[in-house]
């Protein structure tokens, strides 16, 4: 048995300086408050992006975020997704894309696009508030600190910091409730009885900036309404356009007023101890909270989390690099966790801070949460599925207006499942087997899975009906988008990773109506049986089928035909084995993103090549970094983090641990030279 106690404890996170790009986050997978060197919301300014990404500095927004807070622009013109639409030229005959969308048209760029840049950008994700220190007048920044130390204690998923202004030390405890909405407090100082330090709490108006969580300068476009409850609580009552939720306040002594800045309140005390609970709701708020209670329960469910599923241990090892896998893959369970495990599929940073306006990209929801089933904890992997079911109406609706049967699944989009108009993601196709894979591993892991099959016929009817057949081979035909985002829409075919998840997702289907006692789908298996194979050309697999055949920057995207993927009867091991080769040799790895690295251990796990594995896996390369927070940033302070990359370095290493069905050895992703130790349990076995 691995002492999981002391493997996680070992990379409990220190801090003893303030970083703008430094920030810890403490949450549940529906719900994140994240806090700065202070633990608490102190010094929002300090990490603002947009003022470090002007500047080239690497930062990390402070912000409190939700799966259910959203907001939307007034829409005055009354923009629908029709108005966003082009025509493209198919066999099918003329069909119509949301893809009227330019970046630039954000800026006041030509007209045309400005119904799709509305549609792209609302709704975008809400900052709730933030709820921070007050240290003396003047006081804007963590220099006026001395001696800051800040530990988060993986194991109890609680947040300790402790640092000295004024010559009096103050500590702060954080955590976040398991279960609701909810952050809770508690300040330990004098300077809170001689009125040296209060609370401040205050509310933003939305942004619907790419990064932007919020937005301080637009005071009369919302209003905050103070209702005081009792004598140890308040609540607020919040109205930004037509979002509304609430705010309430519990405390143990002390006085809330309002300040002479909008939205902005101050909770003050005479003891040297104060114990605060925050809870946010879009309505109907829960009753009072207690520190010692929500302390409890963070403490309670966290040891559940470490001591159920799996584990991987390194200790023993020689290789230098073990001690920083180690490193990773727990830092990695953390902020997975905290940011991907909620009832909706999550956005690239999670509920950090925003990117894409906080929408959440579904061709990345497999990097973000797959691993959960893979490491035995199917349960928060199911937790978004059903998400699924509640926008199936609109993935059918999407496919009948293209032409297609069955139901199209979206690339860019917000909870209500309307896509969001973009020349890449309303023609990306990678997305659709996703759910297919995603329920297959429930399944493997152990979960009741029935409450899906409508979505497994339903997306694999629409695979089905993609699929053109010509002489009677069947392509992936344009108009599409690969993996590899960067070729031509229109005239992009058959795809080399897309056509071996195309006859995997089919047999993923097959497999479920066999379960189900039906016969195999003669259609499905007639496609199955005749997709166009990849393009190979000297040796190794191109990209796509069509010129330009190959780019050498963005995705290696053709690797995760044989490794994300399991093998298929279209693709030739040699040949991967020789692309994989190449691609190492001559890829652009500055254009790369992080979870390309985790794709290329995958490959080479598959491939019997451990060597390759943990080198891929390891690649010492800029957005193949992880910070001591565990954040990977891949832009800078546009994207300061991102969490397909944890999630996929989650994915490999269970796939280098235990390998998959029938595989026949043990630690497959690992070489047996002696410097590796690699102790695990509790894993499900890949297909």
């Amino acid at each position: 048995m691995i002492d999981r106690e002391n493997l996680v404890r070992r990379h409990t996170v220190e801090i003893t300086r303030p970083d703008p790009a430094t920030v810890l986050t403490v949450g549940n997978g529906d719900f994140a408050y994240t806090a700065d060197i202070t633990g608490m919301q102190t010094f929002t300014a300090f990490h603002d992006q947009a003022a470090a990404r002007a500047e080239g500095r690497l930062a990390v927004n402070t912000a409190t975020m939700s799966t259910w807070g959203w907001h939307a622009m007034p829409n005055p013109e009354g923009f629908v997704l029709a108005d966003a639409m082009s025509t493209y030229e198919t066999s099918r005959g003329p069909v119509q894309y949301a893809d009227k969308y330019d970046m630039a048209a954000t800026m006041g760029g030509e007209s045309e696009f400005r119904a799709g840049t509305w549609l792209h950008v609302n709704p975008h994700r809400l900052d709730l508030g933030r709820i921070g220190l007050i240290l003396g007048p003047g006081v804007t920044g963590p220099a006026a600190l001395t001696d800051p130390r800040q530990r988060l204690d993986l194991w109890t998923g609680t947040l300790t910091s402790v640092f000295s202004y004024a010559g009096h030390e103050v500590r702060v405890t954080t955590v976040a409730d398991p279960h609701h909405a909810r952050v809770a407090f508690r300040i330990e100082s004098d300077l809170l009885a001689t009125g040296q330090a209060a609370v401040a709490v205050r509310f933003p108006y939305a942004s619907d900036g790419f990064f932007e969580t919020s937005d301080w300068t637009a005071p009369d476009r919302h209003t905050t309404t103070l209702h005081l409850l009792d004598e140890r609580a308040c609540r607020f009552d919040r109205v930004l356009d037509d979002t509304t939720y609430e705010v309430r306040l519990d405390w143990s002594e002390g006085t809330v007023n309002a300040t002479g800045e909008p939205h902005t309140y101050e909770l003050t005390t005479t003891a040297t101890v104060l114990e605060l609970v925050a809870t946010f709701a879009p309505g109907g708020v829960l009753g009072r909270g207690e520190f010692t209670t929500i302390e409890g329960a963070a403490i309670a469910w966290w040891r559940r989390f470490w001591t159920s599923g799996a584990a991987v241990d390194f200790a023993g090892s020689t290789d230098p690099r073990a001690a920083e896998l180690e490193r990773r893959v727990v830092l990695s369970q953390y902020l997975t966790a905290v940011n991907c495990s909620g009832t909706m599929p999550p956005q690239e940073t999670g509920l950090i801070t925003n990117s894409w306006q906080g929408k959440f990209h579904l061709e990345m929801h497999f990097w973000h949460a797959a691993h959960f089933a893979a490491w035995g904890r199917p349960e928060l992997l199911e937790r978004s599925l059903g998400w699924y079911l509640s926008i199936l109406g609109a993935a059918r609706e999407t496919a009948r207006r293209q032409h297609y049967d069955g139901a199209r699944w979206p690339k860019h989009v917000g909870p209500d499942g309307r896509e969001s108009p973009s020349d890449i993601g309303s023609l990306l196709i990678w997305q659709q087997p996703h759910l297919l894979y995603l329920l297959e591993l429930l399944y493997r892991a152990g979960s009741e899975v029935t409450r899906f099959v409508e979505l497994v016929e339903e997306t694999a009817t629409f695979m089905a009906s993609f699929v053109e057949e010509r002489d009677g081979v069947c392509h992936l035909p344009a108009p599409l988008v690969p993996a590899q985002e960067f070729y031509d829409a229109r005239t992009t075919e058959d795809p080399t990773f897309e056509l071996a998840y195309w006859w995997w997702g089919l047999e993923i289907a097959q497999i479920w109506r066999e379960r189900r006692g039906l016969e195999r789908h003669e259609r499905w298996q007639h496609i199955q049986d005749n997709l166009a194979l990849p393009r190979r050309e000297g040796g190794v697999y191109s990209a796509i089928a069509t010129e330009p055949y190959l780019r050498r920057d963005d995705h290696p995207s053709m690797l995760c035909a044989l490794g994300v993927v399991p093998p298929t009867p279209l693709i030739d091991p040699a040949i991967m084995e020789a692309t994989l080769l190449d691609v190492r040799e001559h890829w652009d790895w500055n254009s790369a993103w992080g979870w390309d690295f985790p794709v290329m251990a995958m490959t080479a796990t598959r491939l019997g090549r451990p060597d390759l594995a943990v080198d891929t896996l390891l690649t010492d390369a800029a957005k193949n970094t992880y910070q001591p927070t565990g954040h990977s940033p891949q832009i800078g302070s546009i994207l300061p983090l991102y969490l397909p990359a944890n999630g996929a370095l989650l994915a490999a290493v269970s796939l280098m641990a235990v390998g998959w069905q029938g595989g026949g050895r043990d630690c497959p992703g690992f070489p047996r030279d002696g410097r590796w130790t690699v102790r695990h349990e509790g894993f499900t076995v890949w297909p």
